[in-house]
């Protein structure tokens, strides 16, 4: 009964004309950056987290969660059309939607890729809803012990789960929780490695970082990997699947869907892993393998259902817990703290109708994605025939306005350029940049509750063994790096990556 009325204090918030309205915006942004090739909605919520800072935060936080599940959506566009996947996730998908497409079925494979989403999406909402209440009651069990355990376990998991090498990934971390320690100390007000520069009293502009890492650099390294034109789209002919593809793609989409749900949970996980997931879950237990690779719709189906479950329930260790799973919701736990939200169990109880007025309109925005894909795929692979040395020149210009807006301050755009630079050298040494992001959001919170536990236990580090939770949460950080330490998984883990 009481989830019931949270549901309706939800909707009663996502469905003001306010809030409807950057959902649309959301969706609408979300999808286009997912056609369009390179983005990803990491760089795209980095570009446009400066534009929230002046709407409410319902509005604002509903407008950023529109834009990273409707890129799940637009991502399967350009992997089915062009070959070419808007976005990590949907990687999995050009094997057998492109395929689909040169037998002339890139219609069925739209269509099967929405449907598939569409489910995955509100079925997963049902079960952040589901687990939002008893997660918020035991975060609140949580003291600074536990929280510092929890968050060195996400680190952790954010090393193991990254794609390419362990010791790079770890690097980006440590480089994160070191960008994260400039600024001024909040227990002695000293000044941390502001190299006597004012501006960097407060620490380095969170904006400014994620605009230069995954924007900026990746604007250069799509400028630089293709020849500026526009490209040609597959044709599209019918878009509704028959009786046999139905009967087909079905299981498929259960089984992503829950494959998804829980993936998305793990911290460095995300959508990315759990599409990756379902295409060998497919291929292993399908009676028609031997199809994959060659126009499967299980392959389109799974995998597009696994990675828009997966992006709905990253949502659950953000909102229950403060603890962002991934990239994205790091980015999620800037755009709270810019409205002066902590994020954690707090926001359900201090501000409820943010709480499920956000999950509500994840409903909402999954209804809107159906309308915007499918009878607008047309527009949608029109602007695929954009040239880049057009496009992109215009998206960088909007970013400087945007960075330089948050303070109004020169110094901000010079951090997002300097950013940049360092991103895209990142990216030509084959640095996944998203835990360098992790632990520069990360970094700070971890030395406030690692402090507060000594200062509550008198300087005695035991208290981080001896207390269950935080015991707990600590043996299972260590057993992923005892497990990620034995040479079969090693293999095993770099011969998935490489698939």
């Amino acid at each position: 009964m009481a989830l019931l009325t949270h549901l309706m204090l939800g909707f009663s918030t996502a469905l003001s004309w306010e809030n409807l309205l950057y959902c649309f915006i959301g969706c609408t942004l979300g999808t286009l950056i997912g056609v369009l090739p390179g983005l990803g909605p990491v760089a795209a919520i980095a570009m446009l987290l400066p534009a929230t800072y002046a709407l409410p935060p319902e509005a604002a936080l509903i407008m950023l969660a529109g834009i990273y599940y409707g890129a799940q959506y637009g991502g399967s566009t350009t992997a089915i059309l062009l070959n070419i996947p808007g976005e990590s996730a949907s990687v999995v998908t050009t094997l057998d939607g492109h395929q689909m497409a040169r037998q002339g079925r890139a219609g069925v494979a739209l269509a099967t890729s929405a449907i598939g989403s569409f489910f995955a999406g509100s079925v997963a909402t049902l079960v952040l809803a589901a687990f939002a209440i008893p997660l918020t009651e035991v975060a609140f069990r949580f003291g600074p012990a536990e929280y510092f355990s929890l968050m060195f376990l996400g680190l952790i998991g954010a090393v193991v789960l990254s794609s390419g090498s362990l010791l790079k990934a770890l690097s980006m971390i440590v480089l994160g929780l070191l960008l994260g320690l400039v600024g001024t100390d909040i227990n002695s007000g000293a000044q941390r490695f502001t190299l006597g520069i004012a501006e960097l009293s407060d620490g380095l502009s969170f904006v400014a970082l994620a605009m230069g890492i995954f924007g900026f650099a990746q604007i250069i390294r799509n400028l630089e990997d293709n020849d500026g034109n526009g490209v040609d789209v597959s044709r599209i002919s019918t878009l509704w699947p028959d009786k046999t593809d139905f009967k087909r793609m079905r299981p498929a989409i259960y089984r992503g869907t829950l494959l998804g749900s829980i993936l998305g949970i793990l911290p460095g996980g995300g959508a990315t892993l759990a599409s990756f997931s379902a295409y060998a879950l497919e291929k292993k237990i399908s009676k028609f393998s031997a199809e994959f690779g060659h126009g499967a719709i299980e392959g389109v189906a799974g995998p597009e259902a696994a990675n828009n479950a997966a992006a709905q329930t990253s949502f659950i260790p953000l909102l229950t817990l403060g603890i962002p799973s991934n990239a994205v919701m790091a980015l999620m736990v800037g755009a709270m703290m810019i409205h002066d939200i902590q994020p954690g169990p707090q926001v359900m109880t201090n501000n409820p109708a943010l709480f499920w007025g956000l999950l509500a309109s994840m409903w909402i925005g999954n209804l809107m994605l159906v309308i915007l894909n499918l009878p607008l795929v047309g527009l949608w692979a029109g602007l695929l025939r954009i040239p880049y040395r057009f496009l992109y020149p215009a998206i960088l210009v909007f970013c400087c306005i945007g960075v330089y807006s948050v303070q109004n301050a020169v110094f901000d755009v010079l951090q997002a350029v300097g950013f940049g630079l360092l991103g895209y050298v990142l990216l030509k040494l084959d640095c996944e940049p998203a835990p360098l992001l992790m632990g520069f959001v990360l970094g700070p919170l971890l030395e406030e509750y690692f402090r507060r536990a000594l200062l509550l236990s008198h300087g005695d580090l035991s208290t981080f063994v001896t207390r269950p939770l935080s015991a707990s949460l600590l043996a299972a950080a260590a057993g992923l790096v005892l497990l990620v330490a034995l040479p079969a998984i090693r293999r095993t883990r770099r011969e998935a990556f490489r698939e």
